[in-house]
């Protein structure tokens, strides 16, 4: 399950496609342009927006977490945030789906709120930059996606 915002998140995991294409897949984003085009013929789940500090859409994002979790059983939720992330972490940690949170190339001087938010739900936390470790002590760094 392949779960993020639309825009730069999107473009970001879009760009893991010689992994994602050999799997079986569900997308989860927003409803918006970039993301129908972006992911024509993909199956996707349309998540609430927006969710920056949005409390009512982040419950009912939790919601369709929720369902969605355990109808499809992923073998890993993968996301690079933002905030419809994180109640799909809940979950995934609670149903024992492992999880990997990608923190974005564009954050090298600070962490941003959805890593660490999803952090201690995340059983792989990957960033791109060395610089990025200091924020996220542990985190494996994969050297950038683009």
């Amino acid at each position: 399950m392949l779960v993020c915002s639309s825009g730069g998140h999107l473009i970001q995991l879009h760009q893991l496609q010689p992994w994602w294409s050999k799997h079986e897949r569900k997308w989860v984003t927003f409803d918006l342009p970039d993301s129908r085009s972006l992911l024509e013929g993909e199956d996707v789940a349309w998540a609430h927006f927006p969710t920056t500090r949005n409390l009512r859409n982040t419950v009912r994002n939790l919601i369709l977490a929720a369902r969605m979790v355990p109808r499809f059983r992923p073998d890993v939720v993968v996301s690079d945030g933002a905030g419809v992330a994180f109640p799909f972490f809940i979950v995934a940690r609670i149903m024992r789906v492992p999880t990997v949170y990608l923190e974005v190339y564009d954050r090298i001087d600070s962490p941003t709120l959805t890593g660490k938010l999803c952090r201690p739900f995340t059983s792989l936390f990957v960033v791109q930059w060395e610089e990025q470790r200091k924020f996220y002590p542990g985190a494996r760094v994969i050297g950038g996606l683009f």
